[in-house]
């Protein structure tokens, strides 16, 4: 005959003692703070400029496969974390993120950097370089390590 013990697992509908499972998008992965944001103060915008941690893998293949320009750091402000390079070859100035930056020193005005160029979205009208390599620092002046420590060249 038919078991009528309501305690019976061929009669119990399945069920977890777990708490449910919820999704949310983007998915976060234990230990990632790649999609952790900072919740947004009253009236501010997120910001739509790629950095490298934001930076979509196809975005970061079409920048690291293409030519490297030479330059020469326009401006740059630690606190703001960007600053802007002067093409050698002329043209418009380059904007420069500070999650870009490769090596050991801020840079400051004068320096001669190396550089790749990426698209900034939406529209991909302009640029913003990246891998940015310091290639001479420029003599006579105070260049700070990012760890703080100050050295004269």
């Amino acid at each position: 005959m038919a078991n009528t013990d309501p305690s019976s697992p061929a009669k119990s509908p399945l069920s977890s003692t777990q708490a449910p499972l919820t999704l949310s998008f983007p998915f976060l992965r234990e230990g990632s703070r790649v999609w952790e944001r900072k919740p947004l103060k009253s009236g501010e915008l997120p910001s739509p400029l790629p950095t490298k941690r934001t930076r979509t893998y196809s975005a970061t293949v079409r920048a690291t496969s293409g030519p490297v320009f030479k330059g020469v750091c326009k401006s740059f402000s630690r606190s703001q974390g960007h600053g802007f390079i002067r093409p050698s070859q002329g043209g418009e100035d380059i904007f420069v993120h500070i999650s870009d930056i490769e090596g050991e020193y801020v840079p400051v005005e004068g320096d001669e950097v190396t550089y790749k160029v990426c698209a900034i979205p939406p529209k991909n009208l302009k640029h913003q370089a990246v891998e940015v390599v310091i290639t001479h620092l420029n003599p006579g002046t105070k260049h700070e390590t990012w760890s703080g420590q100050i050295i004269s060249s």
